[in-house]
């Protein structure tokens, strides 16, 4: 008897900590081939005197009520199966509001720091996932079938996750939606263990992130990254390091170029949360290195930029 109620208790403990894991946050947009496509672009600058063409999600959304239900649908699908959404539009209204102009520093060396347009998106909207959309309805004869892909990609790096495709059965009257859950749904669940499932790992192992370092030029603190700094008379390159492994989870980063001006940092494992159970981002894991460099004994001005939801520049030197 003792056995059947520890066991049951077991299971009740279980089932518990299973409804209450932590889950990612979504964000349901169209892919770059479904705006190319049906002509939703624009052109901005990219800093070296030419142009970039990008996907334009404001045009999409407003004359396109396609991607409006495309979007709605995908997203009443993911909330059914427990995954917290943000929604396109609105964090598109965010940025319209906060003036979302990019805010652009110049150094004494002429040096821009720029931020895009998509990296201020997923900066602002800070979804875990980007889950892309592309979908086309053919029609054969009076019947009219559905295709779609859905590629799940970190937010922080662009990378693939993991993805889904299918194609809905021939109908003669199903509209958009009712043919795109149909195909969505056989697959769905698959589809979204492996995004759990890369959560998961990003919560054990950490976030992968990205961070630059560089020096404003003729800067009145007089420092570079080879300045020796602190009682010890280390190289700050070499300080920086040393934060780095104490600071990230298990001590992982790769430490690529580096010079007296410059240094970059990639793979770069934060975790998640911090002791409170705040979330931590890129920003905000920069913003700790900055605390500790302005500190005693480094007394050192420090900048954080942002370049998107995944890679932070910090300059030194000027605030």
């Amino acid at each position: 008897m003792k056995k059947s109620i520890v066991l049951i208790a077991c299971l009740a403990c279980s089932l518990i900590a299973g409804a209450q894991a932590k889950k990612p946050t979504l964000m349901v947009m169209p892919s770059d081939a479904w705006c190319y496509q049906n002509g939703f672009t624009k052109e901005i600058p990219d800093g070296e005197g030419h142009t970039a063409q990008i996907a334009d999600y404001d045009e999409a959304l407003r004359t396109s009520m396609d991607l409006k239900l495309a979007i709605a649908k995908i997203n009443d699908l993911m909330a059914e199966r427990g995954f917290p959404l943000k929604d396109l539009e609105q964090q598109l209204k965010i940025i319209r509001q906060q003036t979302a102009e990019q805010n652009i520093v110049s150094s004494k060396a002429g040096n821009e720091l720029a931020e895009s347009p998509i990296d201020n998106l997923l900066r602002v909207a800070k979804a875990d996932i980007i889950v892309e959309l592309t979908w086309e309805v053919k029609e054969q004869g009076p019947k009219r079938t559905l295709s779609y892909i859905l590629e799940g990609k970190d937010s922080y790096t662009g990378k693939s996750i993991g993805g889904s495709n299918g194609t809905s059965s021939p109908s003669f009257s199903a509209d958009m939606t009712v043919l795109l859950e149909e195909a969505v749904v056989a697959h769905i669940d698959n589809f979204n263990n492996r995004l759990q499932n890369y959560f998961d790992d990003l919560f054990a192992n950490g976030r992968e992130v990205a961070l630059d370092i560089r020096v404003f030029a003729d800067n009145a603190a007089g420092i570079d990254l080879e300045s020796e700094v602190g009682p010890d008379k280390e190289e700050l390159s070499e300080v920086i390091d040393a934060w780095m492994a104490e600071n990230t989870v298990q001590g992982r980063f790769t430490k690529l170029g580096s010079s007296e001006n410059y240094v970059s940092y990639e793979q770069v494992r934060i975790p998640l949360y911090n002791a409170k159970g705040v979330a931590i981002d890129t920003e905000a894991f920069a913003r700790q290195l900055r605390t500790y460099l302005r500190k005693e004994p480094f007394n050192i001005p420090v900048k954080v930029m942002n370049r998107g939801l995944g890679k932070c520049i910090l300059v030194l030197g000027e605030k």
